[in-house]
């Protein structure tokens, strides 16, 4: 088994920053690749980003490219995720998940592929 908690999630002001933890306990030589999904009340759930623990294989929602960064530290068994420049509509609560199966174009994308999952960190943006 594998644990995610996350952390770092606050309200901020249009426009500010937060970075966003996720540190991994247990198995987590078993899974390959890392990934953030948000969920905004009344929507689905979205993917954010993706990466393998090894630092490759960089995956972004369009909404978020060249806003949001990902990025692990493996030392720490710590995902984190960078937020630059936010808006209203990034408000959610954000939660880190892992995989055991290969980060592939397709796959990471899906939240079927992930199976451990955080209990997540609200994000509010302030307008």
């Amino acid at each position: 088994q594998v644990q995610l908690l996350e952390s770092g999630g606050g309200l901020v002001q249009a426009g500010g920053s937060l970075r966003l933890s996720c540190a991994a306990s247990g198995r987590t030589s078993s899974t390959s690749a890392l990934a953030w999904f948000r969920q905004a009340p009344g929507k689905k759930r979205e993917f954010v980003a993706a990466m393998r623990w090894t630092g490759t294989g960089l995956y972004y929602a369009d909404s978020v490219k060249g806003r949001f960064t990902i990025s692990v530290d493996n030392a720490k068994n710590t995902v984190y995720l960078q937020m630059n420049s936010l808006k209203p509509e990034d408000t959610a609560v954000y939660s880190c998940a892992a995989s055991r199966f290969p980060l592939n174009p397709i796959g990471a994308y899906e939240a079927d592929e992930y199976e451990y999952w955080g209990q997540g960190t609200q994000v509010t943006v302030s307008s």
